[in-house]
């Protein structure tokens, strides 16, 4: 049988992106919850007890709540997706915490994410860096044919690791200078280790680095949070490796400009 447990829950309200906001205190409708529940199913519970009493439920993101979509991205008590390393919030279940204890949640913070709603943000930053270049256009064919293509089980096993990002935010929200370069880092990896991804590889790099700083990122400091944060523990080597590829395509497409300006 499932123990309740009672808690001194603080949410973020915050009624657009010009808006105020300010933390409210919701612990009288934060009690009798099973510990079997998840987060989101907690928060859930929270709003329907709002709503019975003619009072506007928290906006939270969520969508296949399977720790799949990233969409259910929030700090819980100052840590992207809260207590428990490598789970999204959608997968962290209310026995991380205990009775009587405070919970205070709160939105991404980030510049480049602004505020929507309560605890959703504007993630439009990340499918903007990625129609920039996180994408293939040489011919594959189906995926029979795909299949065919010779990979080396260790190339094969990092481009999975890489593509295992699910765009949630947790890395930006983490790092102290709020940079997305562990998610840019692994959508760039992803694609430059398959052979299809070849071609566009250099170009790749120069256009969703300069897409991530149009958007207002911050650059990548070595602090290590975006690595720990992430749910699905993308390592930050992969950083290293967009920065190899960034500078190799800077020289190389440098390098005929300015023999042409000689000219």
């Amino acid at each position: 049988m499932a123990e309740m447990i009672d808690l001194k829950l603080h949410v973020w309200r915050q009624d657009g992106p010009n808006g105020a906001g300010k933390f409210e205190d919701y612990s009288a409708y934060a009690k009798g919850i099973s510990t079997h529940a998840s987060f989101l199913e907690f928060l859930d519970v929270v709003n329907e007890r709002l709503v019975l009493e003619g009072k506007e439920p928290v906006a939270f993101d969520h969508d296949c709540r399977e720790g799949i979509c990233g969409m259910c991205g929030m700090v819980v008590n100052g840590q992207p997706h809260g207590p428990q390393k490598a789970t999204t919030t959608c997968q962290l279940h209310m026995r991380q915490f205990q009775s009587g204890q405070e919970v205070w949640v709160e939105p991404w913070r980030a510049q480049a994410f602004p505020i929507v709603k309560d605890l959703v943000v504007d993630r439009g930053a990340f499918d903007r860096i990625v129609q920039a270049g996180g994408f293939i256009t040489a011919r594959a064919g189906s995926a029979q044919d795909a299949n065919l293509t010779p990979i080396a089980k260790p190339i094969a096993d990092e481009a999975m690791d890489a593509a295992q990002c699910i765009g949630c935010g947790a890395c930006v929200a983490a790092c102290p200078n709020a940079s997305a370069s562990l998610f840019m880092a692994a959508k760039i990896t992803h694609l430059g280790l398959l052979p299809q991804g070849q071609p566009e590889r250099m170009k790749r790099a120069l256009a969703m680095v300069a897409q991530h700083e149009k958007e207002g990122f911050g650059g990548c400091s070595n602090h290590y949070e975006c690595e720990s944060a992430c749910p699905k523990q993308i390592p930050v080597t992969f950083i290293a490796r967009m920065n190899r590829d960034f500078v190799k395509a800077a020289l190389t497409y440098a390098e005929p400009q300015a023999k042409g300006g000689e000219g």
